[in-house]
């Protein structure tokens, strides 16, 4: 093994090892649920976490009573576009097909 070749594979071996420690010393995300109640045409959901489904033919009410932003979406399956924000404390009309929360 050649000094360059030698110097190459320590400089790599370098970058793997500092990736591995920031990987180690970084907290992993832990997936939490928003505090408070969604309510979606009355139907209270306590800590709500992911994608609910709207009604397919009566736009419903929702009432955001949390602590993060309800997202509402054009498709099913909280897919195609964002539609409508509802904020925290906010309650709207959902004009989509599905609503996420975090």
């Amino acid at each position: 093994m050649t000094m360059r070749t030698a110097r190459r594979a320590g400089k790599a071996l370098g970058a793997c090892a500092a990736a591995a420690l920031l990987a180690l010393a970084t907290p992993a995300g832990t997936a939490q649920a928003a505090e408070g109640v969604l309510s979606v045409d009355g139907t209270e959901h306590e800590d709500p976490s992911g994608c609910y489904r709207l009604g397919d033919f009566a736009p419903p009410k929702v009432v955001n009573h949390t602590d993060e932003v309800a997202w509402v979406w054009s498709g099913p399956d909280c897919d195609g576009r964002v539609t409508q924000q509802i904020d925290p404390g906010a309650s709207a009309v959902g004009r989509g097909r599905s609503l996420f929360i975090e």
